[in-house]
């Protein structure tokens, strides 16, 4: 049995600008970090008796004979990019998520880079963070056909708060944000994560987020310079209230690209939270819907808390780790190969 866990991330600036489309012309920054809610990928080969050899456990249960039944599809097309094709007999693969998906908090990149770790440590391969998230993009992207950007694989993969920058030739570099430990901790309880209680498939909003691109450049540059902006709040060069007010004019310019990426109702939570306090935040993901990511000063969450009382406040703290392989042991694999060898 082999266990991954790879953390969900959260986006502050430059979000948009991550999509090959736009970087690949004109580079492309974020800012994000990654938190500590997980999502959890076990793989473990079947015992040679069962009828199935492939059993699949996320929302559904499946149980089923060749790869190509499966009807998860990254599960399916990741066994075959993978080359995994009977190699192992039977297998069980098993999804646990401490959040909900497609809710903005890059959980369709935990969930791929969280499988490539499992089936690749299946395999007897070591795979580092770049050749992971790499991996994970070029699935998502090519294989899959998603519209997704580049910067969630990037950001669970590694895993800390980090700054990726896309470069015009393609490459994408990662660089750790330096910042104090009375800043980061001002920063992380500060910060408020809020369920609005829908949920979406970030490729449809992506979608149009793509195409109306070409006519956002200004937009979308402003939007990653941002990140500069913030890094220098983090620095030490400015007060942390600015970190709030720079989330709110982000979201300002996000809202602007599509009308899509918001809702009225969407519209009005954050007008509540505002009103109570809040000194600016934004809308995760694609847009749309999923989990609100607020900033307010300490002393006002509860109040925004009781004005927002039929919308989940989920607590969170900072984690650097990235995806990682958290349990792995063979005996099973080796117990059930030599059961198979007895079978006439």
């Amino acid at each position: 049995m082999i266990i991954s866990r790879t953390p969900y991330r959260i986006s502050f600036f430059g979000g948009g600008t991550d999509y090959p489309q736009w970087y690949l012309k004109e580079g492309g920054a974020v800012l994000s970090t990654t938190i500590d809610k997980y999502c959890y990928i076990t793989c473990r080969v079947l015992p040679p008796f069962f009828e199935t050899r492939y059993r699949i456990i996320w929302s559904h249960i499946e149980n089923v004979s060749t790869i190509s039944e499966i009807l998860h599809p990254a599960v399916r097309e990741g066994l075959k990019h993978l080359g995994i094709n009977g190699d192992f007999g039977g297998l069980e693969i098993h999804y646990q998520g401490d959040l909900p998906a497609r809710a903005g908090m890059g959980s369709s990149s935990s969930f791929v880079a969280g499988l490539f770790k499992v089936l690749t440590a299946l395999k007897g391969e070591i795979v580092g963070r770049h050749e992971l998230a790499s991996m994970a993009i070029e699935f998502e992207q090519s294989i899959l056909k998603e519209n997704v950007g580049s910067q969630d694989q990037v950001a669970v993969s590694y895993g800390g708060m980090n700054v990726i920058r896309f470069r015009k030739n393609g490459e994408i570099q990662v660089e750790p944000v330096t910042i104090s430990t009375e800043k980061l901790s001002e920063l992380e309880s500060s910060l408020m994560l809020l369920y609005t209680g829908t949920s979406r498939l970030s490729s449809d909003v992506a979608g149009e987020f793509v195409t109306n691109c070409e006519g956002k450049g200004a937009v979308l540059i402003k939007m990653r310079t941002m990140v500069d902006q913030a890094l220098s709040i983090l620095a030490g060069q400015g007060s942390m209230s600015e970190f709030g007010t720079l989330l709110k004019e982000t979201w300002k310019l996000k809202r602007s690209i599509s009308n899509k990426i918001s809702s009225p109702t969407i519209d009005k939570i954050y007008a509540t939270a505002i009103e109570n306090g809040a000194l600016g935040g934004k809308l995760l993901g694609a847009g749309s819907s999923g989990f609100m990511l607020l900033f307010a000063p300490p002393e006002k969450q509860q109040q925004i808390k009781d004005a927002l009382p039929g919308y989940l406040h989920v607590p969170f703290k900072f984690e650097s780790e990235g995806s990682t392989i958290i349990y792995y042991s063979r005996s099973d694999q080796v117990e059930y190969e030599n059961l198979r060898q007895q079978q006439p």
